[in-house]
């Protein structure tokens, strides 16, 4: 059985990694028509492309995938490679010269981890061929090869995760990318990833714009952009149950929420439920 965000049908799943630089690219992709989409980010130091557009008052309302990748600014070039893959099927936004592929994407800083390299347009363009409706493969992989947490002292790896969260026939499905400046605990508490050192936290000075956790939900459920905004926030909220420090002046988290719209309409109460329940799950998957 699926649990994984590619349970959500539409959506498909692909990685390009590279085990000895610690780097890599996650692309999601959305079923052609697109997914309705928008964003929450916390922290003064995201990095990210086409970001502005997610804004419920933008007018671009659907994203044809979105991109995770490692190598800080250098590795939004990634998202290149997958806008060629999908113009070179005809997917995209219409416009009077044809498609136009909107391609979201967010990075973490992985630099330090393996050899100095990081994804270009090639691996975005490798990981968007990749992608399939398969389970979720998680880990050290693509986007999360070289993440870490606990990084107010020595590193300590984490990865990618995704999970599934249901209630009855709704459903809300996560990937996590979990790149903290703090530590990852279970929700009830235990210490998965990190130190528990709250003395050392206290007196450390954690190096900005390293550290950054990213977050993909999705559900079947028809949303507009507002709504899609409100569920990412609580997707932020619930990073503080399972990251400790979270939201840190030193951390950049990205939150995005992909509605495919093929599902029934569903209560934003029990999303946002669900979202939280996903978000946890997927953020202990890759630390665990």
């Amino acid at each position: 059985m699926n649990a994984s965000l590619t349970a959500v049908d539409g959506l498909r799943v692909g990685h390009w990694s590279d085990p000895l630089a610690r780097t890599g690219v996650t692309v999601i992709l959305c079923p052609d028509e697109g997914c309705v989409a928008s964003a929450s980010f916390a922290g003064p130091s995201p990095g990210t492309r086409e970001a502005a557009l997610l804004a419920p008052e933008k007018r671009v309302e659907r994203v044809h995938a979105l991109v995770f990748t490692g190598g800080s600014a250098f590795g939004l070039a990634a998202a290149d490679g997958v806008v060629r893959y999908l113009h070179e099927r005809g997917v995209g936004h219409p416009t009077r010269i044809g498609p136009v592929p909107i391609v979201p994407a967010a990075v973490i800083y992985d630099l330090l981890v393996g050899d100095p390299a990081w994804p270009g347009p090639q691996e975005g363009y490798a990981a968007a061929a990749a992608a399939s409706a398969d389970p979720v493969v998680a880990g050290a992989v693509g986007a999360g090869s070289g993440a870490t947490a606990g990084k107010y002292r020595e590193p300590v790896p984490t990865g990618l995760g995704s999970a599934l969260a249901r209630w009855r026939d709704l459903s809300v499905g996560a990937l996590a990318v979990v790149n903290p400046v703090g530590d990852v605990y279970t929700p009830d508490g235990r210490l998965l990833a990190g130190h528990g050192d709250r003395e050392a936290w206290m007196r450390a000075e954690p190096r900005p714009t390293e550290h950054t956790t990213l977050v993909a939900l999705a559900t079947p459920a028809p949303l507009d952009k507002r709504e899609a905004r409100m569920l990412a926030e609580a997707g932020q909220a619930a990073l503080g149950r399972v990251i400790r420090p979270s939201h840190t002046p030193w951390d950049g988290d990205a939150v995005f929420l992909l509605s495919t719209g093929r599902g029934a309409a569903a209560p934003l109460a029990a999303l946002a439920a669900l979202v939280q329940e996903a978000v946890c799950a997927a953020v202990t998957a890759a630390a665990g």
